[in-house]
């Protein structure tokens, strides 16, 4: 009796183990469909709400009339002095009417480097301006012993400026060359440079000598290159992202400017600029040229070629012009624009387009 009552245990026993499993199987198969149905339906969810966000980021940047294949002003100073001689240079006022013209039509200055790599990160509705500064004057930037910019050189007055428009960032671009802000010893360049690299100011090699590459062979070329840029990162280890041309004159082949080496010292540029005479385009689009980017002087007086080339007349342009302008959809991580000009995209950026 022992061994059927055992056996009929052990019966019993198997039976349930066997609807257990059964039971298992089943729950398994249907956990396996409905992780299966689960994750359906969170992609679903997740389409959804990418095209609800796409939808979202289009209707702010038709707000605001974004168009980020507008051109950019890129504006080249020299010596910010008082009763400066006829040429390049601005006088203290003059320089500061034009910040806060800048500032109240809505421009946020942002630097070479971020231009030509496309960072161009500022709000919605806003213009991006690039401030360049030629030669490396003490009229551009002098310290007092306590590190601060004196109040009527150039970077002086932009930070007042800045102060008084908190949207209106106080950077440029320094396009140095050996005549480092006058100053001599190595320690008192590294000063400078450190403080301008501390506040965001991009450095920008202008050659060491100042040397007009037109017409010279390539090693001589290059030479004057490496030596801007050994100048650059023998006191402050950056090496810079943009060439500005002595007198704005390219050498024989353009491409010289961008890429080349001396001595065991390679450089790779992102853009070379010229001293004139149109506003930029876009780094967006397929009229962006990294070895001849345009600048505009600065000027006030509409005579001459200033009529139509300097500072005042492109700021007028551009103002009665607005859809030809860089107008910002407040999204570094997407070019916006009006739909109708899709033509213009850089192949490299079709990936981050939002037409409108």
């Amino acid at each position: 009796m022992g061994r059927f009552r055992i056996a009929g245990v052990v019966a019993a026993l198997v039976g349930v183990a066997g609807a257990s499993a059964t039971l298992s199987g089943c729950a398994a198969g249907g956990g396996k469909h409905a992780t299966q149905a689960g994750q359906a339906g969170h992609q679903r969810n997740k389409v959804a709400n990418e095209a609800a966000l796409r939808k979202s980021e289009m209707a702010a940047a038709a707000q605001v009339k974004a168009n980020e294949l507008g051109q950019i002003p890129v504006i080249m100073y020299h010596r910010i002095v008082q009763n400066p001689p006829p040429g390049d240079d601005r006088s203290p006022k003059d320089f500061r009417d034009e910040l806060e013209r800048l500032a109240a039509e809505d421009y946020v200055p942002i630097t070479a480097a971020e231009y030509v790599t496309g960072k161009i990160d500022i709000p919605a509705g806003k213009h991006p301006v690039v401030l360049t500064f030629d030669d490396s004057s003490p009229a551009q930037l002098t310290l007092d012993g306590m590190g601060n910019p004196a109040p009527d050189c150039a970077i002086g007055i932009l930070m007042d400026v800045a102060k008084k428009h908190p949207g209106f960032r106080p950077v440029a671009t320094m396009y140095v060359i050996k005549d480092l802000f006058g100053k001599a010893r190595p320690e008192e360049q590294i000063q400078v440079l450190q403080w301008l690299k501390d506040h965001n100011f991009d450095i920008g090699n202008h050659t060491r000598d100042h040397l007009n590459l037109l017409g010279k062979p390539k090693d001589e070329v290059e030479k004057q290159i490496v030596a801007g840029q050994t100048l650059i990162t023998s006191l402050i280890k950056t090496p810079p992202v943009t060439l500005a041309l002595p007198y704005g004159n390219q050498p024989h082949e353009k491409k010289w400017a961008l890429q080349g080496a001396s001595g065991g010292v390679r450089y790779d540029y992102k853009g070379v600029f010229l001293a004139g005479y149109t506003p930029a385009p876009s780094p967006f689009t397929k009229d962006f040229d990294p070895l001849s980017i345009p600048r505009i002087r600065s000027k006030e007086n509409k005579v001459g070629d200033c009529k139509k080339f300097c500072s005042m007349a492109w700021l007028d342009w551009l103002k009665a012009n607005p859809t030809d302008r860089y107008t910002s959809d407040g999204n570094a991580k997407t070019v916006a624009f009006p739909k109708f000009k899709a033509a213009f995209v850089a192949p490299a950026f079709k990936t981050s387009v939002l037409p409108y």
